[in-house]
């Protein structure tokens, strides 16, 4: 058996570095960090030779000419002095790791000096030794790192190629530039220009300088705060009609710190699982600030991962944050309306109209009886053999249905009518909008169900008397039986009889659906993740109650699909997450017209 020995100190270095520094990614981070950390308002980052040669400049305080040496060495720092600083810290750096096991697998240089020293100081890294010297040179610190892993060619060949290593650089630069808009920063690559902020201090200008202006007004403002618990929350965060194919658009700060926090992600992913599609993810920047004690930032060498004292209470309060945040945003407010009729409207469309949510569309059947216009009201007040209290009665109805049309068409804003019998188009002071009908009664279905589940403790069903007997298999039977109380609280009674089924209850808004359709779509819904059963269910029901796309819907139809819409808390996307409505601006249908308006 071998002896016992110590490593050299460069071989400890490179082991640490090996959790530390990852990528060069992972340089630019703890060098970045160090700037902010040393009060710089300027950092320019230049990347070059595939991202192993990297450059940090920056403008802060410096590095005294007796604490050069020092600063290289492993578990050297000024941020912490003693264990109970480890609950306090305020600082992005603190564990004296990363300078330490940069000089253990690349070559550096650093060139530094305070605003009180008459030169500066240069010091020259290799192998973990550090040499140090007087050089002139401007107040801050450049540090230049070269050759990054040349001497642990296996963690060399560990990494991507030169365009992903790059964008991984980016991620980290975009990141510490939104959770610092008063810095200055830039980041090049071989000479080429790939972020430039100016330090505004606004966030929504470095978010437009490092993405676009368009995505500036697809942002809704956050903040909320628990005073009792000593939170606060800021930040922004994207509507339901913008989203991103991944989670690169998702910055996380905790007490300034740039964090995975998988809570986090977990809040926010359950806030828009019903307002955008699968596979999407918002844009979101939020700033979560707590006690120092209340987290643990010491949790992993890199930095970036933290534990809350308590985590669930994390998870509430992002939640709702962002919530509140999404439901406060609404589409702009608009009334609408039926076209003119000629000559007659149904009576019986007006009586409807506030039970119409109660009712099947398919058997929406229109009465024969039409409404007479006013001239024809007026001659049959002039006749002699029209005055038995039936007529006058007939009549006042009449009249009284003319004087609700007038009202509604000089309140509302008229709507044109269907396209393609799935959308329904309306005339708006700002332009043309389309609305996809199924969709837009798909949300409200949805929340009126999501409400009365949580009001009631469950769905109103009804006999479904069309049922027979499916047959299935032992799988999904087996599923049936264990979800079963939860599909009874959503309105689904089955009757189950060895390996057949049969549908006894069911929603009313889905009465009208085939029997055999509605088993196949409950058993698609239990396949799906058990955390999110509830939710698919309910969406499911919504889908299937809704009116379908090729539906030909009567003018008071449509108005009250687009009033009952307009009600819901979450209006821009359906709860599979596809947007509702498209406004088309008067400006551009003139434009395309070449009119000047």
């Amino acid at each position: 058996m071998k002896r016992i020995k110590l490593l050299d100190k460069n071989l400890i270095n490179q082991i640490a570095a090996g959790e530390v520094i990852e990528r060069p990614a992972s340089v630019v981070k703890e060098l970045v960090e160090n700037s902010i950390d040393a009060g710089a308002t300027r950092i320019a980052i230049d990347i070059s030779n595939d991202s192993r040669d990297i450059r940090v400049a920056d403008n802060g305080f410096g590095i005294s000419k007796e604490d050069i040496a020092l600063a290289f060495a492993r578990h050297a720092t000024s941020k912490i002095s003693n264990k109970n600083d480890l609950w306090k810290i305020n600082t992005l750096g603190f564990r004296g790791e990363a300078l330490a096991s940069i000089i253990s697998i690349a070559k550096v240089t650093c060139i530094t000096k305070t605003k009180d020293d008459i030169n500066g100081n240069k010091a020259s890294c290799q192998e973990s030794n550090v040499d140090v010297s007087e050089t002139g040179c401007d107040f801050g610190t450049t540090m230049e790192i070269k050759d990054l892993f040349y001497n642990v060619p296996v963690r060399a060949k560990f990494l991507k190629n030169a365009k992903t290593e790059i964008g991984y650089i980016q991620e980290i630069v975009q990141g510490l530039a939104v959770s610092h808009p008063e810095i200055v920063f830039s980041l090049t690559n071989n000479n080429i220009t790939l972020l430039k902020t100016t330090g505004s201090g606004n966030i929504e200008v470095v978010i437009s300088e490092i993405y676009n202006n368009a995505l500036i007004n697809e942002l809704k403002h956050l903040h909320n705060e628990d005073k009792q618990a000593f939170l606060e929350i800021s930040g922004l965060v994207s509507t339901p009609l913008y989203t991103r194919s991944n989670r690169k658009g998702i910055y996380i700060f905790v007490n300034g710190r740039m964090v995975k926090c998988p809570i986090c992600l977990k809040a926010i992913d359950n806030v828009y699982a019903d307002l955008i599609p699968k596979g999407k993810y918002p844009f979101a920047v939020l700033s979560l600030t707590l006690k120092t004690e209340d987290v643990d930032v010491n949790v992993h060498p890199s930095k970036r991962e933290v534990k809350y004292r308590e985590p669930n209470l994390i998870y509430n309060f992002i939640y709702y944050s962002v919530k509140n945040a999404l439901t406060a945003y609404k589409l702009p407010e608009k009334t609408l309306t039926y076209e003119k009729f000629s000559n007659s409207f149904d009576i019986r469309e007006i009586s409807n109209t506030k039970e119409f949510w109660g009712t099947n569309f398919a058997s929406f059947e229109k009465n024969s009886n039409k409404c007479y216009t006013q001239t024809k009201i007026s001659k049959m007040n002039k006749s002699e053999n029209n005055n038995s209290p039936a007529t006058s009665a007939f009549l006042q109805q009449q009249t009284l249905a003319i004087e609700e049309n007038n009202k509604l068409e000089n309140k509302f804003t008229q709507i044109i009518g269907q396209y393609k019998n799935t959308y329904i188009l309306v005339e708006r002071p700002e332009g043309l909008e389309i609305i996809d009908q199924h969709i837009a009664h798909e949300r409200y279905l949805y929340e009126m169900l999501k409400v009365n589940l949580a009001n009631k403790g469950s769905i109103s069903s009804q006999m479904f008397f069309t049922s027979a007997f499916v047959n299935l298999d032992n799988e999904s039977i087996e599923k049936l039986e264990k979800h079963k109380e939860l599909l009874e609280k959503q309105g689904y009674i089955f009757e189950i009889e060895e390996n057949k089924v049969a549908i006894k209850q069911v929603p009313v808004i889905v009465a009208q659906n085939h029997a055999d359709n509605i088993i196949e779509d409950v058993l698609n819904c239990v396949n799906t993740n058990f955390d999110k059963l509830e939710d698919e269910i309910l969406i499911m029901s919504a889908c299937k109650g809704a009116v379908k796309a090729g539906q030909k819907l009567s003018n008071w139809q449509m108005l009250d699909i687009i009033e009952k819409w307009q009600t819901t808390k979450n209006p821009q996307t359906c709860p599979h997450g596809r947007p509702i409505s498209k406004i088309i601006p008067t400006k551009e249908i003139a434009k395309f017209f070449l009119r000047n308006e």
